[in-house]
């Protein structure tokens, strides 16, 4: 039986580029969506577009998150990934390139929540990911992706609305897309070979 290759130093480094790229994408459309895409939307209201997330809720009813939480949860999964393939240091870079970005292409109302939320919970996700990493990629993407999309989540409502009305919604809507993304996060995990985190 042969030993998997290892993936090579420039490979690695190509794929955290587009893991990056990909991370910084999500964010500007997190924001475009939460105004234009939903089931529920009245653009300019102040009110964020609706999606269900799932087909019931306490209230009756599907349960329904702003549309954002899509993206969100499939940037937490991409920031791990960053991780992975570039280090700490440029994980940490992506944070901070992140909210920027982040409270760059806010509405004005947004702004600031938008900001924090985005600054908060991806240090929270960087937080439980970097000791967990080196047990195993897809434990340490799930467990650090909960911690920060329900810091996200929390922390988003409240600065932007006063209000936890989707809080619910948002948990669910974001844990669906970090599910979505597990069986990537093996895939690649079983074909990178031993040895491929970086520091």
């Amino acid at each position: 039986m042969t030993a998997r290759p290892k993936m090579s130093l420039n490979a690695r480094k190509a794929e955290g580029l587009a893991y990056f790229l990909a991370f910084m994408a999500c964010i500007p459309l997190a924001n475009w969506m939460i105004g234009h895409v939903g089931v529920s939307c009245v653009p300019g209201s102040g009110v964020p577009c609706l999606l269900p997330v799932l087909p019931w809720s306490p209230q009756g009813g599907p349960l329904m998150a702003p549309s954002g939480v899509l993206m969100i949860g499939i940037a937490l999964v991409l920031r791990d990934l960053v991780q992975r393939r570039l280090g700490r240091v440029a994980a940490l870079l992506a944070i901070v390139a992140g909210a920027v970005l982040s409270g760059a292409v806010a509405p004005p109302q947004l702004v600031l929540a938008s900001t924090t939320a985005f600054f908060l919970s991806e240090l929270a996700d960087f937080a439980v990911y970097t000791p967990l990493q080196k047990r195993g990629l897809v434990i340490a993407v799930l467990a650090s992706s909960v911690v920060g999309l329900i810091a996200d989540s929390l922390l988003f409502l409240y600065l932007a609305f006063g209000s936890l009305e989707f809080l619910e919604g948002q948990i669910v809507g974001k844990t669906w897309m970090v599910l979505l993304a597990l069986p990537i996060v093996q895939w690649i995990r079983t074909r990178e070979g031993v040895g491929a985190v970086a520091d």
